[in-house]
């Protein structure tokens, strides 16, 4: 579902002092940062609707012309130790084929380490789908935190290699609650449960500021807390 059809929820405010170009995809938003040649954050509404499709993942990942040289192309992740880590992931845009190949832009995509990729990362994700079908809908935005002042790159184009990776999820019904995780990008294979944290310290961290959109007194109340038991 667009940004325009639900009102933009899920869309953080605007950054200050980091490049900022915003692309709006079918299935999602993106912040895209020039210098990084990364996503500062992914944006998207997930439907229990958009939880199942036909569309499978074909072509692979692709360049997005859409944003100035120097970008990431695939030969950038050639013989490196990373993988293309999706930000919105391509299952939750199984429901389109325009979603799908949007998915595989490289500006929807972070360096990841491969075991955290395919473990913790991807079980976060299948919970997301799982809430999503549970409780109709929900609000997502990830991607990545940068720590260190100088950060390891990949390839000619010098793709940033993220220190870690978030992941904030907004749910409005039946009773508004959020939760967020932060990621170090090199733990695939711990617990979900080691990584919670609320609304509030992702944005403390990553200086992002989630759900502008939402009344204050709603806001306040679910970035303040992270109880994974409401989530069960």
């Amino acid at each position: 579902m667009s940004c325009a059809q639900n009102n933009c929820i899920e869309k953080p405010a605007p950054l200050k002092g980091k490049s900022e170009i915003i692309l709006n995809r079918k299935g999602y938003t993106v912040s895209y940062n020039k210098d990084n040649k990364i996503p500062n954050w992914v944006a998207w509404h997930l439907i229990s609707e958009h939880v199942e499709g036909k569309y499978k993942r074909t072509g692979g990942y692709q360049e997005d012309s859409e944003v100035p040289e120097p970008r990431a192309t695939k030969e950038d992740y050639d013989s490196t130790r990373w993988s293309h880590g999706h930000m919105c992931p391509a299952a939750d845009n199984k429901w389109d084929k325009r979603a799908m190949m949007e998915s595989n832009l490289l500006t929807n995509i972070c360096p990841q380490d491969r075991s955290l990729n395919s473990g913790l990362w991807n079980a976060i994700e299948r919970n997301c789908r799982k809430w999503a079908i549970e409780y109709g809908d929900l609000y997502i935005v990830c991607g990545p935190v940068l720590l260190n002042k100088v950060h390891e790159t990949i390839g000619e184009n010098k793709i940033v290699v993220p220190e870690a990776l978030f992941k904030v999820i907004l749910c409005l019904k039946p009773n508004p609650k959020a939760i967020g995780f932060i990621i170090r990008n090199n733990e695939g294979k711990k617990k979900r449960d080691q990584y919670i944290n609320t609304v509030d310290e992702v944005e403390r961290i990553t200086g992002i500021d989630f759900f502008p959109a939402l009344p204050d007194d709603i806001e306040n109340v679910v970035e303040a807390n992270a109880n994974l038991d409401d989530w069960r």
